[in-house]
């Protein structure tokens, strides 16, 4: 699958390697491209899922604010909620196309 904004391609891994939670995909971390994304000061606690670190995805000169958003440390209660560890991994909103 790929995570792709503008015609660029900023995660891509197989299907298998991502996670689906909620209606949204989540890319392995080694699968994105860091350098489309900037840290968000952004600040949101799921109630289950724990802290969320926000981004705001660079395409081109432009700045898509809070596209990606990643749970670097979620709670371990979300771990068998899940059915695995989705630390670190990435998802993607609106301008952000993910395709098969």
């Amino acid at each position: 699958m790929k995570a792709v904004v503008n015609g660029e391609v900023i995660a891509e891994a197989p299907k298998e390697d991502l996670i689906a939670i909620e209606g949204n995909w989540y890319f392995p971390p080694a699968s994105v491209k860091s350098e489309y994304l900037v840290e968000s000061s952004t600040p949101y606690t799921c109630p289950w899922k724990g802290e969320c670190q926000y981004f705001s995805v660079k395409s081109g000169d432009a700045s898509l604010k809070d596209r990606a958003w990643s749970y670097p440390t979620p709670y371990p209660t979300a771990f068998d909620r899940v059915g695995k560890d989705f630390s670190n991994y990435v998802a993607f909103w609106k301008e952000v196309d993910v395709t098969e």
